[in-house]
């Protein structure tokens, strides 16, 4: 008789149900949310699920469930650059002025 999945299994059933495994040249696949997002605006386009009937980012569960707690003063890093992207092997925990400087290299790279 199987056991019942734990919660932690339930929640990446839950995310693995809407993504989208592809390659975007990162060091391995991007898990590209197919799901709802925060919208267009300003800080837009973060993948959004419902989680115990609150609505959650998804990168953020994903760190959790598999690292635990992210502490007050950091933030994270999606080391891919693609906000969409819920795998959490490509998240990093870094301060919120890393992040921005991060971003900032990011898009002068890409002018």
């Amino acid at each position: 008789m199987n056991a019942p999945l734990s919660r932690r299994d339930l929640i990446r059933a839950k995310i693995a149900a809407r993504v989208q495994i592809v390659d975007l040249g990162f060091e391995t696949p991007c898990h590209i949310w197919t799901g709802p997002d925060s919208g267009q605006g300003r800080g837009g386009g973060y993948p959004r699920m419902a989680l115990d009937g609150q609505t959650v980012a998804v990168h953020l569960v994903a760190w959790t469930n598999e690292h635990g707690f992210i502490p007050g003063k950091k933030q994270l890093d999606h080391r891919c650059r693609h906000r969409r992207c819920v795998n959490h092997e490509h998240l990093e925990l870094v301060t919120h002025r890393e992040n921005q400087k991060r971003r900032d290299q990011a898009r002068r790279r890409s002018e």
